[in-house]
């Protein structure tokens, strides 16, 4: 299956119909461009059934082009749109292209499998264009929950897409770019003839909170903790990690990080320059010798995943540090659909210990904010782009039906809606082939990604 000259397709893989492992690849002119290369941490019934905790999209259809793959760009940091990135490398070889605190992140899951230096990785940057093989390709900045997320806009002889990636309309993302209003609108004056588009809260009214309001809703909930603090949030989520750490030395409190991507992302932003802020971070080791009352700790593990710091903690099995009666868990996240059960048993063996714990549902304070635009979101960028035609993503197939029904509402007349392996045709003419390619999921063995 090979696009001639006047085609331009749109190949998903992964995060279409489902949430996590992005995989998509766009088809002109006997060429392919690959977006993201994701993973995920769960099975579709949240029961782990195949053992494997690790897992990303079957990516057999890109391996067998890879004579005819220029290049894989990466839209931002997140494990779902980059943690398969260094598994797969070896078997796609082809150039990478990242924003400089993707890349930074990157570079360090590179250099545990090997590769670094030998995966060339391209920084590039917010508005910039550039050439790859067939594709013109410029990058659009948004706000996110992870710092400098981007989209793109992908031109062809044929016809263009706005690939969104993952985004909010964020007026105080408090680290990293902002969004401009008046590029997304120049975009529209251009034309673009399809947007494929993020659906992850198309069923949610209203607007996503802004990181600034949950500065405000954690500093008021924790300047009220008499003891231990943890908070437990996306190890990317840079921005509810600086957040803390102002937090932290507004209350007089010591700040420890307690988990491995935590640091990575850490480590990232300060070579990156993002980090604006002095002070240390308190090594693991050093924890427990701390007065309970002067640390607030930040821990991977909201989603309740068996390896992570905030799991082991609620087993009383953390090597460096145990939670006691009186202390104070902070779950600063939202539960990714499948993972509800799980994160309950956590929940329920914390409160055993006599740990308090605060979730999004238990305060009317704000104290999570989604990374992904709700309605009024998606309609303010509806309205500045003017796609002829959309292709909802990034969501399982109700968060999808609602973003296509949402978009009917605002006047967009041609609407997408299809799975994993379907062939979304862009040029010469717009429509739908289902299942033209076979996909699945590959899981990691702990040396290799195999075929589940």
């Amino acid at each position: 299956m090979i696009p001639a000259h006047d085609d331009f397709w749109f190949l998903p893989l992964g995060g279409v119909g489902e949430i996590g492992m992005n995989m998509a690849l766009y088809g002109h002119d006997e060429q392919w461009l690959m977006v993201d290369c994701g993973v995920t941490f769960r099975d579709p019934d949240g029961t782990n059934r195949s053992g494997f905790d690790v897992q990303c999209a079957d990516p057999t259809f890109a391996i067998e082009q890879r004579d005819k793959l220029v290049a894989l760009v990466l839209t931002h940091a997140h494990e779902d749109h980059i943690g398969a990135v260094a598994h797969l490398w070896p078997q796609l070889r082809c150039p990478i292209y990242a924003n400089a605190f993707t890349a930074a992140v990157l570079n360090r899951k590179l250099a545990e499998a090997g590769l670094l230096g030998k995966a060339p990785v391209h920084i590039v940057d917010r508005q910039e264009k550039l050439d790859i093989g067939v594709f013109s390709l410029e990058w659009v900045a948004h706000t996110h929950s992870v710092p400098s997320p981007t989209g793109l806009v992908i031109h062809t002889a044929a016809g263009n897409a706005f690939h969104t990636g993952d985004w909010k309309l964020d007026p105080a993302p408090q680290i990293g770019h902002d969004y401009s209003e008046a590029h997304y609108k120049q975009l529209g004056q251009q034309g673009i003839d399809v947007m494929v588009c993020d659906s992850t809260c198309a069923n949610v009214a209203g607007r996503s909170a802004s990181e600034g309001e949950v500065y405000k809703g954690l500093l008021q909930t924790i300047s009220e903790c008499e003891s231990r603090v943890v908070v437990a949030c996306f190890g990317s989520n840079i921005a509810r990690l600086h957040s803390l750490a102002r937090i932290a030395a507004h209350t007089n409190r010591n700040m420890g990080l307690l988990g491995r991507s935590l640091r990575n992302n850490y480590s990232a932003s300060v070579e990156c320059g993002l980090w604006e802020l002095e002070g240390s971070i308190v090594e693991s080791e050093h924890l427990a010798y701390l007065p309970p009352e002067n640390l607030l700790l930040v821990a991977t593990g909201s989603q309740a995943e068996p390896r992570t710091a905030l799991f082991r903690l609620s087993q009383g099995r953390f090597r460096d540090l145990s939670l006691e009666p009186g202390d104070t868990v902070i779950l600063s996240s939202r539960a990714i659909p499948g993972n509800e059960k799980d994160i309950e048993g956590m929940i329920t063996r914390l409160t055993d210990m006599g740990v308090k714990v605060i979730t999004p549902l238990t305060t009317d304070r704000t104290i999570h904010a989604s990374g992904h635009p709700a309605r009024d979101e998606l309609g303010d960028l509806y309205q500045w782009i003017k796609p002829d035609v959309l292709i909802p993503v990034h969501g399982e197939s109700e968060h999808m039906d609602a973003q296509a029904d949402f978009a009917k509402e605002m006047g967009i007349n041609r609407r997408l809606v299809g799975q994993n392996g379907d062939l979304f045709t862009l040029a010469p003419s717009k429509s739908l082939r289902r299942g033209v390619v076979a996909t699945g999921r590959w899981g990691h063995n702990g040396k290799a990604m195999v075929k589940i």
